[in-house]
C-alpha cells in the first residue's frame, strides 16, 4: 500500500469520526431542543392553566362582591320601604282606630277584648270603666252585665272627654287600658306588628 493510499485512507477515517461526531453532537442537540420545547410547552400550559385559575378566581370573587352589594342594597331599599310605610301607618292609625270606634261592630269586638284582658288581669271587685261622651249606655248595660257575671259586682262608669275611642278598666290602682291612647302607648310593640303585617302583605 503506497503512502498516498495510506494517507488517504487516514483522512478517510478522520472524515468518517468526524461526521460520527458531528451526527451524535447534531443528535444531541436536537434531543435536548426537543427536551427544551416539551419543557417550555409544559411550563406555557402550566402557565396558561394557573392564569385561568387566576381569572375565574377573581371573576368569581367580583361576582360574589356584586351579589354582596346587590343583596345589601335590595335590603337598604326594603328597609327604607318598610320604614315610609311605618310612619305612614303611624299617621294613619289613629284616624282608622277611632273609625273602629264609631263603628257597632268592631267597637263590641273592642269592648269584649278589653273585657277579657281585664278580667284576665284584674281581681275582682268594684270595677272603674272610664270612656268617653259617646258611649251609647245599651252598650255600657252589656259590659255591664258581662262585669256582674265574671266578678260579681257591676262596674262604676265614668266619663273622660279626653277618651275620644276605646275604654280603660282598673280598680285599686291598676288599670287595662284600652283606649285609643294607651293602645298607642307602646310604640315598639305596634311598630313590630305594623312591620310583621306590612311584610307579610309585600
Amino acid at each position: 500500500m503506497t503512502v498516498r493510499t495510506r494517507m488517504q485512507a487516514l483522512l478517510d477515517m478522520v472524515e468518517s469520526d468526524r461526521q460520527a461526531r458531528c451526527q451524535a453532537l447534531l443528535d444531541q442537540a436536537q434531543a435536548e431542543a426537543a427536551a427544551l420545547r416539551a419543557q417550555a410547552r409544559a411550563q406555557a400550559r402550566t402557565q396558561v392553566r394557573e392564569a385561568f385559575a387566576e381569572e375565574r378566581q377573581r371573576a368569581r370573587t367580583r361576582i360574589a362582591a356584586a351579589e354582596a352589594e346587590l343583596q345589601t342594597r335590595r335590603r337598604e331599599h326594603a328597609q327604607r320601604r318598610v320604614e315610609a310605610l311605618l310612619v305612614r301607618a303611624w299617621q294613619r292609625l289613629p284616624e282608622v282606630l277611632r273609625q273602629r270606634w264609631r263603628d257597632a261592630t268592631a267597637r263590641a269586638r273592642w269592648v269584649r277584648m278589653a273585657f277579657d284582658a281585664a278580667h284576665a288581669a284584674l281581681p275582682p271587685g268594684d270595677w272603674v270603666v272610664t270612656h268617653g261622651l259617646d258611649w251609647p249606655q245599651a252598650e255600657r248595660d252589656t259590659l255591664a252585665g258581662l262585669c256582674r257575671d265574671a266578678v260579681g259586682a257591676e262596674p262604676r262608669f265614668v266619663v273622660d272627654e279626653r277618651v275620644d275611642a276605646g275604654l280603660r278598666i282598673g280598680i285599686q290602682g291598676s288599670v287595662v287600658d284600652a283606649t285609643l291612647t294607651g293602645l298607642l302607648a307602646d310604640r315598639d310593640e305596634i311598630g313590630g306588628r305594623l312591620i310583621g303585617e306590612l311584610e307579610r302583605g309585600q
